[in-house]
């Protein structure tokens, strides 16, 4: 089979990027269930790990199923090179760890998934690393203050988990390169299909993978992706730079110039945490992707629908959906998410905790689920899940109060899931 057109379009990419069978080759991409991989000698071997870039040593550190979905979310998202991990914790956990170290800090915005609150403000801390939270709407002048000479990198999450802010990525970018170091970018509600943060300079991509890429609750992963622009050279980073005594003493931009960062994360930190997905895993994820493009449209239109029914009820406090006229962040989604506030909305109930609940546990089409992303239609309230270990101060400023619930809208028929969300506010 021929090569795909590089300058193929996304939906194309979605199906073709990635993998490309050879004469008499599975049309799909196999599942390789294999730990090992077999050579000729010893110097063969040897070969490997001094430049494991040159083939597979053990599938801890790769594996051919998931080097092909690798290849394909790096292609969705106009970078170079890209990692799965095990889940999106991993790939957010790996993402700081391999840039900073005991002693380091980093910026990351208050408005972001609650169990990388934890993960920053609690594990990391632990290990000797400092966040610096700064506000989702901070100024460019509050963003830039908030820097200090030791802090390596910034990250935000394009459209938060679950208070719907949208990130001014360009500015925040901006912020970053005035300052030397990478902006991170969490991209699991928009996906690639929504908002491509490399076009707005961010330089390092992640996702949790469980969300909509996989889109069927049926495996948890992550992934790292690799822009290939940022200037690791600018003398911040001396991890980069200066020779890797723990393997052979490479120096990630002479001799992986085209993607340093991936290389050395894979390189260094997942054959030390070994966060690999499995082969089978790796499969799902991308008879996921293949359809992506497809879903999050109608994610979408679903979503925008049903968030308009909800504000006309008078049992609402408030309603957030980025594609609302009425949004906060309305501006922004219409420059970073033209096509789409994904299918996700937050709303607010008169009454608080109860009344929330109330509602929940009234709907009948829709479940109740720790998940959200998903084809089918699920609900869930942060404050008592996702968000529970936070403190009131921090769910304030992750945008939460007890009345906030998280609405997943799936694939259903949009006039079913809206008559489910009427009889549920019926009964509050």
């Amino acid at each position: 089979m021929k090569e795909m057109n590089p300058n193929a379009k996304i939906e194309t990419k979605c199906l073709h990027a990635g993998y490309t069978p050879k004469n008499g080759e599975p049309r799909v991409v196999p599942i390789v269930q294999s730990t090992t991989y077999v050579y000729d000698s010893t110097d063969d071997v040897a070969a490997v790990f001094d430049d494991p870039t040159k083939s597979l040593i053990y599938s801890r550190f790769e594996n051919p199923t998931t080097d092909a979905v690798e290849k394909k979310i790096a292609a969705l998202e106009g970078g170079v090179a890209a990692m799965c991990t095990s889940s999106g914790q991993a790939a957010s956990l790996l993402s700081i760890l391999n840039i900073c170290e005991a002693g380091d800090s980093f910026i990351a915005s208050t408005s972001i998934y609650g169990g990388t609150i934890n993960l920053f403000s609690v594990t990391l801390k632990r290990m000797g690393i400092e966040c610096i939270w700064v506000s989702v709407d901070a100024t460019e002048e509050e963003l830039n203050a908030a820097f200090k000479p030791n802090t390596k990198a910034v990250f935000g999450e394009t459209i938060a988990n679950p208070a719907l802010t949208v990130l001014n990525i360009e500015m925040w970018a901006n912020a970053a390169h005035a300052h030397g170091v990478p902006l991170i970018i969490d991209n699991t509600f928009a996906t690639p299909i929504l908002c491509r943060p490399f076009e707005w300079g961010a330089d390092i991509i992640i996702h949790s993978t469980s969300k909509y890429m996989d889109g069927h609750a049926v495996q948890v992963g992550g992934v790292i992706v690799d822009s290939g622009k940022f200037d690791w050279k600018n003398g911040n980073f001396p991890c980069m730079t200066e020779p890797d005594e723990s393997y052979h003493g490479i120096v990630y931009t002479e001799q992986y110039a085209f993607a340093p960062y991936i290389v050395k994360a894979r390189m260094q930190l997942m054959r030390d945490f070994g966060c690999y997905p499995a082969a089978n895993s790796s499969f799902l994820l991308n008879l996921g992707l293949e359809t992506l493009a497809v879903r999050m449209k109608q994610y979408c239109q679903n979503a925008l629908a049903v968030a308009r029914f909800i504000q006309q009820s008078d049992k609402i406090q408030s309603v957030t959906y980025p594609g609302l006229d009425d949004n906060k962040y309305k501006a922004l989604a219409d420059k970073y998410l033209p096509d789409g506030a994904s299918g996700v909305i937050a709303i607010s109930i008169k009454g608080g905790r109860d009344a929330a609940v109330k509602f929940m546990d009234s709907l009948k089409l829709a479940s109740n689920e720790v998940h959200v992303a998903d084809i089918r239609t699920c609900v869930l309230h942060p404050a008592s899940a996702t968000h529970r270990q936070l403190t009131d101060e921090q769910l304030a400023a992750a945008g939460i109060d007890g009345g906030l619930i998280r609405l997943s809208v799936g694939l259903e028929n949009v006039e079913d899931i809206i008559a489910d969300v009427k009889q549920a506010l019926d009964k509050v």
